[in-house]
């Protein structure tokens, strides 16, 4: 793998934000979850969709912390534009689970 600078780190910007709204998609070719996430009052809310069907429901997602990367540009899922990208590993199933910080953060919260 290959090393990166500070500086080159600093270019990604990820941030804590709340998902608002969340629901199903089931136009994605891969089965996925459409995703509206505040991400504080400098950066608004923006969408996303997230192939994390295995492990949450749109009902559960509403209200959780999430971390994303938000300086992406734009880019189209299928009839939807995805705006940020959400993080998350994979389980020993390969299956996503979201990274969200273990106590609540206010949303914008930039990592460092």
């Amino acid at each position: 793998m290959a090393e990166i600078s500070f500086d080159d780190f600093l270019i990604v910007d990820i941030r804590t934000g709340t998902v608002t709204r969340a629901e199903a998609f089931p136009e994605a070719r891969k089965p996925a979850i459409k995703l509206w996430v505040d991400f504080g009052p400098e950066i608004g809310e923006r969408k996303t969709s997230a192939q994390i069907t295995a492990h949450y429901t749109p009902e559960i997602l509403v209200g959780r912390q999430v971390v994303a990367v938000v300086n992406f540009p734009p880019r189209q899922i299928g009839p939807f534009m995805s705006e940020v990208l959400v993080l998350g590993l994979p389980d020993a199933d390969g299956e996503i689970v979201l990274l969200s910080p273990d106590q609540k953060v206010p949303d914008g919260g930039r990592m460092h």
